[in-house]
């Protein structure tokens, strides 16, 4: 049961490995976008990434104040 197993990890790892990237290329992909256009969609991945980090800067500095007033009690 277990070379079973084993076999079909290796046979889906395989297909993955070849078949994968074969359908990422097969498109004619985007030709890209000048970053001077107005309609260029930069902001909406770029907000969320501000407001990614100000929330972990959030909680390591709360943690941070939480940890040194429990060493001062």
């Amino acid at each position: 049961m277990y070379v079973n197993k084993r076999v079909a990890i290796l046979v889906v790892l395989i297909i993955v490995i070849f078949i994968v990237p074969v359908s990422v290329f097969a498109g004619p992909g985007d030709p890209g976008c000048d970053p001077l256009d107005p309609a260029c969609p930069i902001d909406g991945g770029l907000s969320l990434l501000i407001a990614a980090g100000i929330g972990v800067g959030a909680k390591k500095a709360y943690d941070a104040r939480k940890q040194k007033k429990n060493i001062e009690e």
